[in-house]
């Protein structure tokens, strides 16, 4: 039973992530009909500005301590975060310590910026494109932004600490009444999927009760008849094309303590993350986080060391094994609608 439950806890946070790009993915397809191959980008860059802004919060002034001395008997030189200059030593280590979370504040306009940017700079020149322009052009600029930021941050990842009161694990195991020391599980994965779920419940709340969210969803159904009552659906549209940027994001804002980021991380989730999405039925956008809870899971499963010994290499490619097997018998995916993706 422990190893039942911690499996499916580990499973948790990286389905999390897969359920908030597949999210992403599957709003600007639903929205726009463009498989963007770029999304793990903007995870990718969600996390950098993380990274970012912890850079920001510890730049330092130099300046020598009279009353302390090098091993040469030279005044010793002190480095002080201007954040700990301006606003006292105790509330600027603080805003250090919670770097990672503050750095929603900051990832949130700059993913707007970025997903405007880019589907007003180049991907709205493909609407009408077939899927496979659409895969290659949207993948290209994703290989650039990947050599950008390794360019900018080097290509080693950058650790970057979760707040010191969610550094540690706690005994989950005894926390639900089972035997203590069995199932440890570290504060910050608990947290990510809590951030996943209350971001998963505020797009579908918004997409849901206001007025916004409704016209996107009459649109997804039916984009023609919405623009002959007079709306401008292709506003709203790009819209929610940087909402999903947002979303991405703050996916990856919030792994960085997790994975440490890297200028591929982007990558390495997209593929996955697809794959997430076309399991759950492109277009559902149920189905892609049902699909990413469920896939993360199942990976965690066949990570164990017990099957890895009986089916060697089956956690690299169990994903993929399981989306041909539900394409096989259910090809528009667990929740797909029909004709998305037929013609």
């Amino acid at each position: 039973m422990e190893a039942i439950l911690l499996q499916i806890l580990n499973g948790l946070d990286k389905g999390s992530a897969y359920a908030l790009i597949a999210l992403g993915l599957t709003l600007i397809f639903g929205t726009l009909g463009v498989v963007n191959f770029a999304h793990g980008a903007l995870f990718m860059i969600g996390a950098f500005c993380a990274v970012t802004f912890s850079k920001l919060l510890t730049l330092s002034s130099v300046a020598e301590d009279p009353t302390r001395k090098d091993f040469l008997g030279n005044p010793l030189k002190v480095e002080t975060p201007y954040v700990e200059s301006w606003f006292g030593t105790d509330f600027g280590a603080a805003l250090i310590d919670w770097s990672v979370p503050l750095s929603i504040l900051f990832a949130i306009p700059v993913m707007i910026l970025v997903g405007l940017a880019m589907e007003r700079g180049l991907i709205k020149y493909f609407y009408k494109r077939p899927h496979a322009d659409q895969i290659l052009v949207t993948f290209g600029l994703a290989i650039v932004l990947q050599e950008i930021v390794k360019y900018f941050f080097g290509a080693n990842p950058i650790p970057t600490p979760a707040p010191g009161a969610f550094a540690g694990s706690f005994d989950f195991g005894a926390m639900v009444g089972l035997e203590a020391g069995q199932i440890i599980y570290p504060y910050w994965r608990l947290v990510y999927f809590a951030f996943a779920a209350l971001i998963v419940a505020a797009v579908f709340s918004f997409l849901r009760f206001t007025t916004f969210g409704m016209v996107v969803r009459a649109g997804m159904a039916d984009r023609e008849t919405v623009g002959l009552l007079g709306i401008n659906i292709d506003k709203r549209f790009t819209i929610m094309f940087a909402i999903a940027a947002v979303v991405a994001g703050l996916a990856g804002v919030m792994y960085t303590p997790i994975n440490s980021p890297n200028y591929h991380m982007g990558m390495d989730f997209l593929v996955l993350s697809f794959v997430v999405v076309v399991v759950g039925g492109m277009g559902s956008l149920a189905g892609a986080v049902l699909a990413g809870f469920l896939l993360g899971i199942l990976e965690s499963f066949a990570s164990m060391a017990q099957v890895v010994s009986l089916v060697p290499g089956i956690n690299q490619i169990i994903i993929y094994l399981v989306a041909i097997i539900i394409l096989l018998t259910r090809p528009r995916g667990l929740m797909g609608r029909k004709g998305v993706m037929e013609e």
